[in-house]
């Protein structure tokens, strides 16, 4: 192997892990409805992948390319996967069933969240049920707060599609928040 055809596998991995990283961001923002965004992000992405397959294409005789290019796609799906989750666009409800409702809910209360209570009865007698609305990057604060709180409860996360609230005084996004913003 050559070192041109070094050089030129490992601009195909690395092209690869842009536009496969890139093709996961574009997919989050089309499911979190953000339009502007995923147009953006989808533009650079196929630009960027124009670039890796024409060069597979034009090196079809030797499998390193074709090697490359898988490797790339491995990768590339790893990275964005990595991204996605500091990213963390979207809201997700959390649900939580405990025999120790208040004091789970006094917990999530003092940490800052907002919740809705309601009382069942579970396998094992009384439960509160908790809904809990929080961005996906607190959801983990969210479930430690409730596990300190009663190390036994239950809970189930689901993403939100869509949730409509009372209108809020907030101000539009500006700069480059106004991109990322929900359409």
């Amino acid at each position: 192997m050559t070192g041109e055809t070094v050089f030129v596998c490992l601009m195909i991995i690395l092209a690869r892990i842009a536009d496969v990283s890139l093709g996961t961001v574009r997919t989050i923002s089309v499911v979190n409805g953000r339009a502007t965004l995923a147009s953006i992000v989808g533009f650079f992405e196929i630009l960027i992948w124009i670039f890796a397959v024409s060069r597979v294409i034009q090196n079809l005789s030797d499998p390193a390319y074709a090697v490359s290019y898988a490797i790339g796609f491995a990768l590339g799906n790893l990275i964005g996967i990595k991204i996605d989750q500091r990213i963390a666009f979207g809201e997700q409800v959390v649900r939580i069933f405990s025999s120790k409702g208040e004091g789970v809910a006094a917990s999530l209360r003092h940490a800052g969240f907002t919740l809705t209570e309601f009382q069942g009865s579970g396998r094992d007698g009384f439960v509160t049920l908790l809904f809990v609305q929080v961005p996906r990057r607190d959801v983990s604060r969210a479930l430690h707060c409730a596990a300190v709180a009663d190390p036994k409860c239950f809970y189930l996360v689901d993403d939100i599609r869509m949730a409509a609230h009372p209108p809020a005084e907030k101000q539009a996004p500006t700069g480059w928040r106004s991109i990322v913003k929900k359409e």
